[in-house]
């Protein structure tokens, strides 16, 4: 049998949506206007971007300023090799840029081609986006130099920024455990292991590494059949975004003969309003040829029309 743990790249993303409010507002508006706008806080200070609320009276900040979009170089880090999605795609540097007419430095990328040509106390000009749409990125980056001199924003009617969407992203190698290897292993052959410290042992699906009541390694493995009982359940009526399966549709906890556990998953071929806790099911296997290491090789569990299970005999695994 391989031992050998499994190991792959994970991408978790998703888009994070937000209202703004007035003061990241104002200050996504001047963007869009091409204008860096900070706030005056009541020490007299101009701070950029503005914060929500003073640090000193803990009051909403409502004193806009303009400042400009030239200013000095308080310190920077030099990024050689930059990753996807970093503001440019050839070595740069991020800097702490102190603009003319702000207190404290805004955190942006500049563009000077070689390390040699940053300095502190340099000084930088932005350098515009030609369609502005209220974010950051309406700034591309920073270019060495005074640059010209400022001008006036281009429009000063331009519609106020309510809402915001950032693309959060983490990219990294997962390394599985070894009882989670033989699990996915087990899938990628049309098999369901779990894991248990002992004959004795509770049967844990997917394993753990341990028992969680005693310490233990999880040591035995366990093959387990295809069919259960669903325990608790819920009827999804609402639609949201990414969804693949019209509603209404079921997600079910399904408790597999043998498992002391029971796993997430998906209960179609049965009308939402005849779903009970205690159905018998059993799984539906997608197509031999589309498994990989994923318990989404099972599309979904289906009823097996058996009698229901007592409750008495799945009331401790709920």
């Amino acid at each position: 049998m391989v031992n050998t743990p499994l190991s792959a790249p994970l991408n978790n993303a998703f888009d994070y949506t937000r209202s703004v409010g007035p003061t990241i507002g104002a200050f996504l508006a001047g963007l869009r206007r091409k204008q860096i706008v900070g706030g005056r806080g009541s020490d007299g200070r101009i701070y950029v971007p503005p914060p929500e609320y003073d640090s000193v009276t803990r009051e909403p900040i409502t004193d806009f300023v303009d400042v400009g979009s030239s200013g000095t170089v308080q310190s920077w880090s030099w990024v050689t090799d930059p990753y996807d999605g970093q503001p440019l795609d050839r070595p740069f540097a991020y800097a702490l840029i102190i603009l003319d007419g702000a207190d404290t430095a805004l955190l942006h990328a500049v563009d000077a081609g070689t390390s040699s040509a940053m300095s502190t106390g340099m000084r930088v000009h932005a350098r515009w986006a030609e369609e502005r749409v209220g974010d950051i990125h309406d700034v591309l980056y920073f270019l060495p130099g005074a640059g010209a001199a400022d001008t006036p924003p281009e429009k000063s009617d331009v519609a106020a920024v309510t809402m915001i969407t950032t693309p959060v992203r983490l990219d990294y190698m997962h390394s599985a455990s070894a009882q989670e290897s033989y699990y996915l292993r087990g899938l990628a052959e049309g098999r369901l292991i779990g894991g248990r410290t002992d004959s004795e042992g509770k049967v844990y699906i997917p394993p753990r590494g341990a028992n969680p009541t005693d310490g233990r390694p999880t040591a035995e493995q366990v093959e387990l059949p295809d069919r259960g009982i669903m325990t608790t359940y819920c009827v999804v009526n609402v639609p949201f975004l990414g969804q693949k399966i019209k509603p209404p549709y079921i997600a079910a906890y399904v408790l597999l003969d043998g498992a002391d556990i029971p796993f997430l998953h998906l209960i179609l071929e049965c009308d939402p309003a005849e779903v009970r806790m205690g159905m018998r099911v059993e799984a539906k296997w997608k197509p031999r040829e589309e498994w990989g290491y994923t318990l989404e090789n099972i599309e979904y569990f289906r009823p097996t029309g058996e009698p229901d299970a007592d409750y008495d005999t799945y009331k401790h695994h709920l």
